[in-house]
């Protein structure tokens, strides 16, 4: 199995900047794909950023409403994947899991962290 922990959340005024951080333990080496999503209370979870195990620019992905803020980056010798957030808008305000898929198709969560947009 996978645990996933997510650090980095907290509360920042718009167009500030946080960094997301999340670390895997456990059978690590079944990890291909890692990710970041959110959820803002009443509002289903969305995608935010995704990045397989090569971290090249070709296996990023993110969502439109994040594009040119938000930057995802790997680090596969500790096992953690950070998502840099800049220029963040009230908008940006959710919840952040950290997610992780195997080669074979397992999926892990992490717990989740705060982050909140608001002057």
């Amino acid at each position: 199995q996978v645990q996933l922990v997510e650090s980095g959340g907290g509360l920042v005024q718009p167009g500030g900047s946080l960094r997301l951080s999340c670390a895997a333990s456990g059978s690590i080496f079944s990890i291909n794909v890692m990710g970041w999503y959110r959820q803002a209370p009443g509002k289903q979870r969305e995608l935010v950023a995704r990045i397989n195990s090569s971290g090249r620019l070709n296996s990023i992905n993110y969502a439109d409403s994040v594009k040119g803020r938000f930057t995802i980056s790997r680090d596969n010798a500790k096992n953690t994947v950070n998502l840099q957030m800049n220029s963040l808008k009230p908008e940006d305000t959710a919840v952040y899991y950290c997610n992780a898929l195997s080669r074979s198709g397992g999926v892990w969560w992490g717990q989740g962290t705060q982050v909140t947009v608001s002057a």
